[in-house]
Formats: structure tokens, C-alpha cells, sequence
């Protein structure tokens, strides 16, 4: 059995739940940028929450499918077409032998996710088979899918026609907001400066990448804060540069940086970075580290309910 790429779209690779656990050696998580959308599509099939799957970035692929096999599709809604007949997000798509999936256009959010009711024949790199776009390891030949490519499956099933209930389907149409903490360098702007970068209003930059979300609008007056050596990153940490544009660590950013951290995007929002496309507007909202920890929880609670539904 096996998945063959007939058209790769823009970044289409194999993720998981990446690697946590490795700053310390310099290796960022990595792994599906929307790790809650990735859950969905997993739990829809009865995977585990970070079994392997496609993670889609904004342009999608055309994949034909050697063997019978089941998946599901969450995050991103693209117009998505299983031979020519439209079908549905969020729900379990039978495909068979000689069937073929489609991505049409992109109608909200940047990342999509084919969860598939089967294990691919990769080899795991420290510990995880996701693609590391960045350093250029894990998943298939540590790159991104490209035309002609074969993914090989086996232990595939076939699983009954289900959805997600409506709680569980996703909206990225409204204006994106990140709840966040107050950084480790907040103290040293001022109360105007931090008004004004939890007022929001921020664009996400065109040359955000994996490494890092790059905002772009009136710039945080930086000229009066200290020097200070480099610290550890992990994704969500907002650092301020010297032209005052802040840079959000990505799913594969650095893990140490010398800019001060301003914020940080609480854990519960980090699967949201992965919806943001460029252009788009978005807001911050400061919570308390105790909000934090039960936003979290609630979050957590609700794929711990989905598995038992479903």
C-alpha cells in the first residue's frame, strides 16, 4: 500500500508531535505546527493523538491512493475533492484503490491535516518521524513531498463513516487572538510600550517561516532597553528586535536568542500560530500564569472527551 504524490502542493510533509525534550541540545520541537487540529483528524480515525500524518501548508496536494485505506482531513478548510465529488472536512473519507484526493482552494485557516488510518513505512530520527523543514531531517528524506514521490503504508483499515461533532469543528475566520504571558524581559519596557503591544493590531509578515512569525506594523520603541546575553526560546517566546517589529518563535525556532522576550503565547494557543497566513491581523491578550495552566487543562480535557465520544 502506498500514497503517491501526483502534485505536492506548496509544503507538504510528514509531522507527528515532533520532539520535545531537546532544547537543552539545541533541537527545537518541530512536528505538525496545529498539533490540536493534527489530534482531531487522529482521534476521528482512533490513531493516537500524534500519530504521523500530512501536515498541508496553504496550497494542497493531489494524492493516489495503490490500496484500500481510510482518512481524515482537519485544520485548514480547503475545497476538498475525493475523485470529483466534493467532500467534508472533519469527517471519515473511505478511499479505495485507484481513488485519487484533491485540495482545491484554501477557504480559511493556513494548515491542514490527512490523518491516516495506517502507519508509514519511515525510518524515526531522534525519536520522531517529523519532518525538521529547517535542519533537514526526519519524515521522507527530511523534505517536503515532491511529485512522484511514494509513501509507503502498511497496517491500513478501514474505518465507519463518522464526524466530528460541530464543538469540535474549527473557525479560523475570525481575527486570530493570542493569549499570552508577560515575558521574562517585560519589567524593562515601558507601561505605554506594553499597552500598545497587547492592544494588538499586528500583520503576520510574508517572510514568516517555520523558525518564526514575523509581525508587521508601528514598531515598539526598543532605544532605552539593556543589553543582555542570549536565553533560551521555545515556540510562542515574542522577542523584540532592534527595529521594534516582534518575531514569534515558530514550531522550528531557534532555541536560544539575545532579543528580550516580551511574551510569551500561552501553551493552550500555540496549535493557533499554525492557522496564521500572511497578511492576517491579529491581537494579543495577557492572562495570568494561573489562567494559563487552566486554560490548558480545559483544552486538554476536550480531546480526552472526543476520544471517549468517539
Amino acid at each position: 500500500m502506498a500514497l503517491r504524490i501526483i502534485k505536492p502542493g506548496l509544503q507538504t510533509t510528514v509531522q507527528n508531535g515532533g520532539r520535545p525534550g531537546n532544547l537543552r541540545w539545541g533541537l527545537s520541537r518541530g512536528g505538525a505546527a496545529d498539533t490540536f487540529a493534527m489530534a482531531l483528524g487522529n482521534l476521528l480515525l482512533r490513531n493516537p493523538a500524534s500519530h504521523p500524518c500530512l501536515e498541508v501548508a496553504v496550497t494542497g496536494p493531489e494524492i493516489d491512493v495503490t490500496d484500500d485505506v481510510s482518512i481524515a482531513v482537519t485544520g485548514a478548510r480547503f475545497d476538498l475533492f475525493h475523485n470529483d465529488s466534493l467532500v467534508e472536512n472533519d469527517e471519515v473519507i473511505p478511499l479505495r484503490a485507484g481513488d485519487r484526493l484533491r485540495f482545491g482552494a484554501l477557504r480559511s485557516g493556513a494548515r491542514a491535516y490527512i490523518a491516516l488510518a495506517g502507519q508509514m513505512d519511515l525510518t524515526a530520527s531522534f525519536g520522531s518521524f517529523s519532518t525538521h523543514v529547517i535542519s533537514g531531517f526526519g519524515g521522507l528524506h527530511g523534505r517536503a513531498l515532491r511529485a512522484g514521490d511514494l509513501l509507503a503504508l502498511h497496517h491500513c483499515r478501514a474505518e465507519s463513516r463518522r464526524a466530528l461533532p460541530a464543538q469540535y469543528r474549527l473557525d479560523y475566520r475570525a481575527r486570530p487572538l493570542l493569549r499570552v504571558v508577560p515575558g521574562l524581559e517585560a519589567q524593562y519596557f515601558s507601561t505605554a510600550t506594553l499597552a500598545r503591544f497587547y492592544g494588538g493590531g499586528f500583520t503576520v509578515s510574508p517572510q514568516s517561516n517555520r523558525m518564526g512569525i514575523r509581525l508587521e506594523g508601528a514598531p515598539l520603541p526598543v532605544a532605552d532597553l539593556p543589553q543582555q546575553i542570549s536565553s533560551g526560546l521555545c515556540m510562542g517566546t515574542v522577542q523584540v528586535p532592534p527595529n521594534g517589529l516582534p518575531i514569534v518563535s515558530f514550531v522550528e525556532g531557534q532555541t536560544i536568542g539575545g532579543y528580550p522576550r516580551i511574551a510569551h503565547v500561552i501553551s493552550a494557543d500555540l496549535h493557533r500560530l499554525g492557522q496564521l497566513t500572511a497578511g492576517a491581523r491579529l491581537d494579543f491578550e495577557v492572562v495570568s500564569l494561573r489562567s494559563a495552566h487552566r486554560i490548558l487543562k480545559d483544552k486538554s480535557r476536550l480531546l480526552d472527551q472526543l476520544a471517549n465520544l468517539l
